[in-house]
């Protein structure tokens, strides 16, 4: 019986956790896209611990298209890095394409002054 979309998405998110982990200093980025919205999490893998969080339902005012308001997170959550002294991360996708949203929201990351 073949796999449904999920279950690949989670076989080749499993694949690109065990490559990649977030400290501290350079937290991981995890990205979760569901139909409705998007979440962004920054997590210090070391200590268990989110950093910083931000969920389009957030932004419920913004008008525009998912991509547009997954862009506005990204620039909100840059700002927000950048105040807790976060210049570097590890970006994780989740398994998801770097396509549309998740690629919105890392063009956004990246000119807020995040490097990964």
């Amino acid at each position: 019986m073949e796999r449904t979309k999920t279950e690949k998405r989670i076989s080749r998110h499993a694949k690109v956790r065990a490559k990649i982990s977030g400290t501290a200093e350079r937290p991981r980025i995890s990205v979760f896209r569901s139909n409705r919205g998007l979440v962004v999490q920054f997590i210090d893998d070391v200590a268990n611990k989110t950093i910083l969080s931000a969920k389009t339902q957030e932004v419920k005012k913004i008008k525009g298209s998912k991509s547009e308001k997954s862009e506005k997170i990204g620039e909100a959550l840059a700002k927000k890095a950048v105040a807790a002294g976060i210049k570097e991360a590890v970006f994780d996708r989740g398994g998801f394409q770097f396509h549309g949203r998740v690629k919105a929201l890392a063009e956004s990351l990246r000119k807020g002054g995040i490097k990964f």
